[in-house]
């Protein structure tokens, strides 16, 4: 089930809010957690199991952690953190491991049909961190099965994060207060998700998907009919998944949990290194905060450090190579940029118009080609597609121009994506609150939310669904 969909917006949800409503303290915890196991079940009911010895292993050795001290504690921990990363490899990296070792020794492991568990890379980080600030003694351990498990599995960000650490919502766990701003706050955060998915990203892989898996190969595409591809992507992974996070934080909201931002408009940044501060927010968090400090951080070996979080960075997001080549591709751009730093003593940010305008051309530029590298299903294809961008490879006679994938609507919403990624809108909105009474900004808000919600809700019913792209990882 996603949150995009028939089932989730006419069914699933609204039964969720009445009962949740129905029901008063703990009550409303027991029906969350009931309702949340359904959401994971509802597509995958055979590995609810796994969901449920995750919440297992963090509560039992959180409880252990707690009760020990000196190296029982650390042996516990490291026990935790093993069992938590093991049933991660098993179904993630078990096919691929063994497979690499095929590929350079060549052996002949047998592999598996194992399918993945969706959401399986968020809710197992999730109950490292909390595992591992149990045994910092940044956060209390929780007594209560049931309190760990409603963290773990708790419907909103299950499946394709943000990344909630326990220390954020700890207290709501236990109690919360929902009151109607805060709701009405959650219904339009979610709307605003909502058409992001719907009507930006689904477009935007339309177009994506025809141009990357036509018939004829990347090869018979023309350099610009590649670029157009390559920017639409970029386009739909950020409204993909920046959609389903305001979804999340929306549906957090309704029941009074307070979720961490995941995105803060990316695309203006001008170095990757800003790039990787907007985007995935809580993942870059959990990387600094669990590996990059604990390794030394900026105190010592600090290039080692990076290399070992992208390198991870890369994996967290598939068992590919192309992915772990991805991690490596950010990496390569914030050395270069650490080190122009350290030798130029300036920092990241500049007030010239001139500066600026060159460092989010070309950060936008290695984004780009980055997520080529991110989106092509083998390495030799991402090679085929950036030579085709190039102008490297040209097709003796090309089946189609770049108009074969452009109609009005599509023009018209690559242009809207493209505004909504920049930081105009907020500015515009700023103007137009200081311009008009508190009434008719209201008024042309909550007007303007039911169109979108309803163009939206026209476009799922049509049929033009795109499963979310991090559902994968």
């Amino acid at each position: 089930m996603i949150f995009s969909s028939n089932s989730f917006l006419f069914i699933f949800l609204p039964i969720t809010l009445l009962g949740y409503y129905a029901f008063r303290g703990r009550q409303r915890n027991y029906w969350l957690l009931f309702v949340s196991l359904i959401f994971f079940g509802w597509s995958q009911p055979g590995y609810l199991w796994i969901i449920l010895l995750s919440i297992l292993i963090n509560y039992t050795f959180a409880r252990l952690v707690d009760r020990t001290t000196g190296r029982g504690r650390v042996a516990f921990l490291v026990a935790g953190v093993v069992s938590n990363l093991a049933l991660l490899f098993y179904f993630k990296y078990f096919n691929f491991f063994f497979g690499s070792i095929d590929t350079v020794l060549g052996t002949h492991f047998s592999g598996r049909e194992i399918i993945l568990p969706i959401g399986i890379s968020f809710f197992t980080f999730q109950g490292l961190s909390y595992l591992i600030d149990v045994y910092r003694g940044d956060v209390p351990v929780q007594k209560n099965l049931l309190n760990i498990a409603l963290y773990i599995v708790l419907f909103p960000q299950l499946i394709a994060g943000p990344i909630v650490r326990y220390s954020d919502i700890s207290r709501e766990i236990d109690s919360r207060i929902v009151d109607p701003e805060l709701f009405a706050g959650g219904v339009q955060r979610f709307i605003i998700g909502l058409a992001k998915k719907a009507i930006l990203a689904n477009t935007m892989a339309s177009l994506a998907d025809g141009i990357w898996d036509r018939a004829g190969g990347v090869t018979q595409n023309t350099w610009l009919i590649a670029w157009v591809g390559s920017i639409a992507y970029t386009l739909q992974i950020y409204y993909d998944f920046s959609g389903y996070s305001d979804m999340a934080i929306g549906l957090g909201r309704m029941f009074g949990f307070h979720f961490a931002e995941n995105f803060n408009l990316p695309y203006i940044s001008k170095s990757i290194s800003e790039f990787w501060r907007r985007w995935h927010i809580s993942l870059s968090g959990w990387f600094r905060d669990y590996v990059y400090i604990p390794l030394g951080g900026n105190r010592k070996r600090v290039y080692l450090n990076l290399t070992i979080v992208f390198l991870l960075t890369g994996a967290w997001h598939g068992a590919a190579w192309h992915f772990v080549l991805w991690g490596l591709w950010n990496l390569i751009f914030i050395l270069v940029e650490r080190v122009v730093r350290t030798h130029s003593g300036k920092k990241d940010s500049s007030h010239n118009l001139v500066k600026n305008t060159v460092a989010r051309i070309y950060t936008l530029f290695v984004v780009n080609l980055g997520w080529v590298l991110f989106r092509a299903p083998t390495l030799r294809a991402c090679l085929d597609y950036i030579r085709t961008m190039f102008g490297i490879s040209r097709p003796a006679e090309p089946d189609f121009t770049v108009f074969w994938y452009l109609n009005r609507w599509t023009i018209l919403i690559m242009i809207i994506s493209v505004f909504f990624s920049s930081e105009l809108p907020e500015k515009i909105k700023n103007c137009i609150k200081d311009r008009v009474s508190v009434s008719v900004y209201a008024s042309v808000k909550y007007v303007t939310l039911i169109l979108i919600f309803a163009l939206s809700v026209i476009r799922i019913v049509s049929g033009t669904y795109n499963p979310f792209i991090y559902f994968q990882f």
